[in-house]
């Protein structure tokens, strides 16, 4: 399961305000529209930090909370990508893998959620998401790593046994957060490990609660606590743009129609 299994499937929200306001009540910045076929590129490679993103990728979101922790909304644009009805010149011109995120710096593009999380904190200002700890720093990548392994493992658990395999993952994460105790978080502090979990987290509360009435936090305190402090972050709540029946309905048609 990859971005382009996720995102490009997903039908996309052409601008921000067709969107119901009780999803954008934490978002303080004026979010542009989404491009697609019949919009025109920026100017390219002029100098602009640009994030390129899709308002409902998880994928991407990885990249924006990022971004927006370190408070540096004024220095990489937002461009979301209509991921349903592609503009041609991204491929062509900006990223030929053709998917979101892409960040363009320094006159090249970088892609892949998990190289941008670490890419954005190492290269701009803005407080650190890795602790100066070696103990911490091997830890988050172990688990930075697994998440590649919790992802599919969680979407192949809605056809077959969800309370089997998608307990097994969070049952996972909730021994890795008992690791460094003193914090919500799991190194404690906000981090890059949680960064690239809570886009996927966020999806997977919402649609096996309501279509399997599976409760991800029961018998999961640390997670519990976890999601409660990470909806308090505003670096996290301007990203959640997220309609959940909307979600709901295209995981049912993504992941289960073949199976009813």
């Amino acid at each position: 399961m990859n971005n382009g299994d996720i995102c490009s499937l997903m039908k996309d929200a052409k601008s921000p305000a067709v969107l119901s306001p009780v999803f954008l009540r934490n978002v303080q910045e004026v979010l542009p529209p989404s491009l697609d076929s019949t919009s025109q590129p920026p100017s390219l490679f002029d100098g602009t930090t640009r994030l390129y993103i899709n308002y409902q990728c998880p994928y991407a979101q990885r990249a924006w909370i990022t971004r927006n922790f370190k408070g540096l909304q004024d220095k990489i644009e937002l461009v979301p990508i209509d991921l349903q009805n592609r503009p041609a010149w991204y491929k062509e011109k900006v990223y030929p893998p053709n998917k979101v995120p892409s960040l363009e710096h320094n006159n090249k593009v970088i892609g892949e959620s998990l190289d941008l999380i670490k890419y954005i904190d190492s290269n701009f200002e803005g407080p650190s998401l890795l602790p100066d700890d070696p103990e911490k720093r091997k830890f988050a990548e172990e688990l930075i790593a697994y998440s590649d392994t919790f992802v599919p493992e969680v979407y192949g658990s809605f056809k077959k046994d969800v309370q089997t395999l998608a307990g097994a993952q969070f049952d996972y994460l909730e021994k890795a957060l008992h690791k460094f105790d003193y914090g919500p978080f799991f190194l404690g502090q906000f981090s890059q490990v949680d960064i690239a979990y809570a886009p996927f987290i966020e999806r997977f509360q919402i649609f096996l609660q309501e279509v399997f009435n599976y409760d991800i936090t029961s018998g999961r305190p640390k997670l519990a606590k976890w999601i409660e402090e990470v909806n308090k972050l505003d670096g996290y709540k301007q990203t959640k743009v997220l309609d959940p029946k909307r979600l709901v309905e295209y995981y049912k048609n993504r992941f289960l129609v073949a199976a009813l």
